[in-house]
């Protein structure tokens, strides 16, 4: 990130304004409504801010600007259209380590203004780095437009009991606690502006969560897991229901082929564990069932999350029956399984009336050392000619995406020059030589021939 995203309390705070025109104009109206105590110097001001003047919202000092007039802020923002006036003022800001804003200038600024929706206390901010203005102005129109106008209010409304909730329940009951009041009736009656029953619904449900959790002293009661498959990489290829169940994980059990960009979309305080396992090695599987049950035992909600879909190759199942055994509740929740995204990807469809009447799945792990090679050969073996089309793709749908095409002749020397590496998946049938424009680019194809994608080759 090029700036990091805060929020400043400038209540009662001297904050230093230059320029006295509209731009500065906006900019002080911000400033206002945190109850900044703001300076403007111009030697002449927009209208409205003489006013503000007058009435005493402000403190207008008709002068050029000197670096004097810094003394004491606790930031500075440069709105005037001369740009030797707006570096003075950078560099004096600066040199007393003071957060500085110069307009439309993010080279002399330390700190930017972002794009603001404001349902205080809730608040959102977009910014693009200065990057696109407009941009950034164009998605808080968007994000405005789905958020209630009395968001605010059911922020305050549950600001005012957040006490109670802590003295009544425990850390974990009320983290469930709390959701069910955003998702259920209390929010839907505050948004409606009816807070008196929603009050009532309040206590209600408080007294329903005393009753049936833990004291807040003590332990838990039973948590649940999520079987979550994470796709082929992508983490807008996510589901919406897996995004959701992972702002809900209090723990995450994930795998390698699982990508950071999918561990981005978690939840920020839950604790990740890798869970990863290497050819040849033994008794991993059963490390993950016992972190599954220990964790949901304690009272947690635990997210077991999967490269591609949890029931393809992902022994999803075995799970499955493990928490099953044991009584404990699980959801499953699908995902984009790696050949079909990888396929995707690289634009080969799996099936084609002309190339492919059907496909077969098969898991391309082998034991120590090179699957492909192996795999290959068994295939020359079984009767595959050596000019059957072949396609290698690595680190499908992810920036790094690597496609190697070619036939079982070359294939292996076509990866080993683009040093291809895991985790990879091989397609292997006419329609791996598919392309939109295949008369075009010369190939020539028999009809019906199944396509086989091999996937996760290491």
């Amino acid at each position: 990130m090029d700036h990091l995203p805060v929020f400043l309390r400038l209540k009662r705070q001297p904050v230093v304004v230059v320029g006295g025109g509209t731009v500065a104009a906006r900019k002080v109206s911000a400033l206002l409504k945190t109850g900044a105590q703001v300076t403007v110097i111009a030697p002449a001001v927009h209208p409205p801010l003489a006013a503000q003047a007058t009435r005493g919202e402000l403190r207008h000092i008709a002068a050029t600007f000197s670096p004097e007039h810094l003394d004491d802020a606790v930031a500075v923002i440069a709105a005037t259209d001369d740009a030797a006036v707006n570096v003075a003022v950078s560099d004096a800001a600066q040199a007393r380590r003071i957060p500085v804003n110069v307009v439309d200038d993010v080279s002399l600024s330390t700190f930017i203004f972002p794009a603001i929706i404001d349902r205080s206390p809730i608040l959102v901010a977009v910014s693009s780095a200065g990057h696109a203005p407009v941009l950034a102005r164009r998605i808080r129109a968007q994000i405005e437009a789905l958020l209630p106008s009395r968001l605010g209010a059911l922020a305050r409304f549950m600001g005012e009991r957040r006490r109670a909730v802590q003295r009544a329940l425990g850390a974990t009951a009320r983290r469930r606690f709390w959701e069910r009041i955003v998702s259920g009736p209390v929010a839907g009656r505050v948004l409606a502006g009816d807070e008196s029953g929603a009050a009532h619904a309040f206590g209600r449900e408080l007294l329903t969560s005393r009753v049936t959790a833990a004291p807040a002293a003590g332990g838990s009661g039973l948590g649940e897991v999520y079987l979550i498959g994470a796709g082929p990489g992508d983490p807008d290829l996510l589901t919406l229901r897996a995004l959701q169940l992972l702002q809900q994980a209090d723990v995450i059990l994930y795998d390698r082929l699982v990508s950071p960009q999918v561990l981005e979309r978690a939840r920020r305080d839950a604790e990740l564990i890798f869970v990863g396992k290497t050819h040849g090695e033994h008794g991993q599987q059963a490390r993950i069932h016992e972190l599954l049950l220990r964790h949901a035992r304690a009272g947690k909600r635990v997210a077991r999350l999967k490269g591609g879909d949890p029931f393809v190759f992902g022994r999803g199942g075995e799970e499955l029956e493990a928490l099953a055994a044991h009584d404990i509740p699980c959801t499953v929740v699908p995902g984009i399984t790696a050949a079909l995204g990888a396929a995707a990807a690289a634009t080969l469809p799996l099936t084609h009336r002309r190339l492919a009447h059907s496909v077969t799945f098969v898991n391309g792990h082998q034991g120590e050392g090179e699957a492909l090679p192996e795999i290959v050969a068994r295939l020359r073996a079984a009767g595959a000619g050596r000019d059957h089309p072949a396609a290698l793709i690595a680190h499908a749908t992810l920036p790094r995406q690597q496609i190697v095409r070619g036939t079982l002749a070359d294939i292996l020397a076509r990866a080993r020059t683009r040093q291809l590496a895991p985790p990879a998946l091989l397609i292997v049938g006419n329609v791996a030589a598919f392309a939109a424009m295949a008369d075009a680019c010369g190939f020539t194809t028999a009809a019906g021939t199944p396509a086989l994608a091999v996937g996760a080759l290491a």
